[in-house]
């Protein structure tokens, strides 16, 4: 049985929120589920892909029992939300180092730029069943 693609996202990172928050207000067929690195499920997924390191700089997307980390999430992710937003992956074509530099670059800096969260982002009750906790 197919299972839904997961985001994993840093949960304290608010970039990271207003992403998972742009996802949810666009994914209207709710195909997404999502989890905070920080808790349990989201440590678990990680370790199921063999990432024990945890420095929560990179969005990851699994689908399909593969998964994608850094740029080639955030492309593969608006691949899959389809749309207008299925032209972004044109960016494929830029180099994968490339593309990952300018991600790790916004990474290192988010929270001086967009603030760090008290606690993790917690969803509304209308999209909790999306969340795995």
């Amino acid at each position: 049985m197919n299972q839904p693609p997961v985001i994993l996202f840093d949960g304290i990172c608010n970039l990271c929120c207003g992403w998972v928050q742009f996802l949810i207000h666009r994914d209207k067929k709710k195909r997404f589920r999502f989890a905070s690195q920080q808790s349990d499920s989201g440590k678990k997924l990680m370790d199921s892909i063999g990432i024990h390191n945890r420095n929560m700089e990179a969005i990851i997307y699994i689908k399909d029992n593969c998964f994608f980390q850094e740029s080639s999430a955030v492309l593969e992710i608006l691949h899959d939300l389809g749309g207008i937003w299925k032209m972004i992956a044109i960016f494929k074509w830029i180099p994968e180092s490339i593309r990952n530099f300018v991600y790790r670059t916004i990474a290192k800096r988010r929270y001086s730029f967009f603030g760090i969260r008290g606690s993790c982002y917690l969803p509304t009750d209308e999209n909790q069943k999306r969340f795995l906790l």
